[in-house]
């Protein structure tokens, strides 16, 4: 029976441009399943390229190494390139083959830049856009059909380029009015009402789902113990798992958001989660509470940690290897990414 450290079930954030010396001590100690980056560990193209290699050789494995680059103002690449349309925009053009090319593009820069996953693409339903729950200008659209057709193209463009895809946020934040990264907000959903609407696109889209993203959102009237979802055995292992038969990984919402920590504490709720079904918790900003985190982890049953690990070993076989990184192929493709923009954008500003 193998051990587990409780790194293998932590996808982690670093503090800065490079690795410095207790954040390397906690990765060499933590070994964690993968990396997250952000806007403030993104400078220069050569620089972020550097940051990944070394977080490639600071763990004795092949890391996932995500990020979120979804388009428009959750693009953490435009710190030094094209902003990309967001789904909104790409949505109101109504073509699927710039949809699908804007997946491809995604996922050629991130190879590019070391990158191997991408938190990508939100499969919620806008709803009622004036809704305070993160999802602004990030939908692709306001049907689940018109989200599955979009959000398909985008996904299965971004894997064409090797880059593994993660649906999100199940399950939805479209009808919340608070965003998580704030609080914990509280959904009067029946669950036929998901099944009809919400979820359509969800489950639509598991086929070709590499992970999902669990949100922290609470549906009392589907889980009667008003847990977050991303805690709730009923909603993760019982609906997703058990019966959509979901066999990919689960990954949480940033277990340092305000909806969690408030209430829970992040080690606590981090133990919570992979007893729910959930198989890799992002802690995105607390950094130093990461060897914390990975004890409560490694204090889960056997059962379930290894039930866990082999999704996420499954995962880790797909992983693709950086393609080598010029000057040349950025400006390709920053050029295509300014073409997709134009190509976007100009026509809805002539209607």
């Amino acid at each position: 029976m193998t051990k587990f450290s409780g790194g293998e079930f932590i996808i982690m954030g670093v503090p800065g441009e490079s690795l410095d010396q207790e954040t390397r001590k906690i990765i060499q100690k933590v070994q964690p399943s993968g990396f997250i980056l952000f806007a403030r560990n993104i400078k220069a193209p050569e620089q972020l390229r550097a940051l990944t290699d070394e977080l490639r050789g600071a763990v004795n494995h092949e890391p996932i190494i995500t990020i979120d680059q979804e388009g428009g103002r959750v693009s953490r690449l435009k710190e030094f390139m094209t902003e990309p349309p967001s789904a909104k925009q790409l949505t109101k053009r109504g073509d699927v083959d710039l949809i699908k090319k804007h997946g491809e593009l995604t996922g050629k820069l991130l190879r590019l830049f070391g990158f191997n996953s991408n938190l990508a693409p939100v499969l919620d339903v806008e709803l009622d856009e004036k809704n305070d729950n993160s999802l602004k200008e990030r939908t692709y659209g306001s049907s689940p059909e018109e989200v599955v057709r979009n959000a398909t193209a985008f996904a299965e463009g971004m894997r064409s380029e090797g880059v593994l895809n993660c649906g999100k946020h199940f399950p939805g934040y479209s009808c919340a009015s608070v965003d998580p990264h704030n609080a914990l907000t509280t959904v009067q959903r029946e669950l036929s009402e998901m099944i009809a609407l919400e979820w359509v696109s969800f489950r639509k889209m598991l086929p070709i789902l590499d992970m999902m993203m669990l949100g922290h959102v609470s549906y009392p009237l589907i889980d009667p113990s008003n847990m977050p979802a991303t805690l709730s055995d009923q909603i993760v292992r019982k609906i997703l798992r058990d019966q959509w038969k979901f066999k990919g990984c689960t990954v949480t919402d940033d277990m340092d958001m305000g909806a969690l920590k408030k209430t829970y504490g992040s080690a606590d709720a981090a133990a919570m989660a992979l007893k729910a079904g959930n198989d890799l918790m992002l802690v995105c900003h607390n950094i130093e509470g990461i060897p914390e985190i990975a004890d409560a982890l490694a204090s889960v049953s056997k059962e379930i940690q290894e039930e866990s690990f082999e999704r996420i070993s499954a995962l880790r076989k797909r992983l693709a290897k950086p393609v080598e990184y010029s000057k040349e192929s950025l400006k390709t493709l920053d050029d295509s990414v300014k073409a997709l923009r134009s190509a976007t954008l100009e026509l809805q500003a002539t209607k």
